[in-house]
């Protein structure tokens, strides 16, 4: 009996890769995440100022500053962020992200959701929220304006770090708001 048949290494491997891109996250305290979330929103506002007026206006964002992906065929991405409400930080997410497809590298960026009414972050704020395969990010280039799309009251920012990624997937993104004491 052929143990590669049994497709049993599909689930290990994607266990692994999730935790292998969670691990550039693990162990910061919650001073050392704000101060990077600090810096990550700083270079996006010097870097595109058409994105930086979206951090005043928006009812809220979350900025996950250190998202660490990798992927060969199954892909995983995990980071760690805070939450602001008008300006405020009210506390901390987690970000988990699985997807399928042909896909192979490892990768880091910042990932910014602005949320444009009360009702999209107050959905965030229920503890546990999801983005679809579906939804679409705004990946930050040099010198390249773009518009930014908001779907249903949120709109994903994404601005990559370093690495090197290729390929085509489709997957989702998974939530977990946690307020600070």
């Amino acid at each position: 009996m052929n143990l590669m048949n049994k497709k049993w290494y599909l689930p290990v491997i994607a266990f692994l890769i999730i935790g292998l891109a969670g691990c550039g996250s693990m162990g910061k305290t919650g001073e050392e995440l704000v101060a990077d979330s600090r810096e990550a929103k700083s270079s996006i506002e010097q870097n595109y100022p058409q994105v930086a007026d979206l951090f005043e206006t928006s009812v809220g964002y979350a900025i996950f500053p250190n998202v660490g992906k990798g992927a060969y065929i199954i892909g995983g991405a995990s980071g760690n962020g805070t939450v602001y409400e008008n300006g405020i930080m009210i506390g901390y997410a987690d970000l988990k992200e699985l997807d399928v497809g042909l896909q192979a590298g490892g990768k880091s960026f910042i990932e910014v959701l602005f949320f444009n009414n009360k009702q999209a972050l107050d959905d965030f704020k229920d503890g546990s929220y999801e983005l679809s395969a579906n939804a679409s990010a705004v990946i930050l280039e040099e010198g390249i304006s773009r518009d930014i799309d908001f779907q249903d009251g949120v709109a994903v920012v994404t601005m990559p770090k370093a690495g090197a990624m290729a390929g085509i997937s489709v997957g989702g993104q998974r939530f977990d708001f946690h307020r600070a004491e």
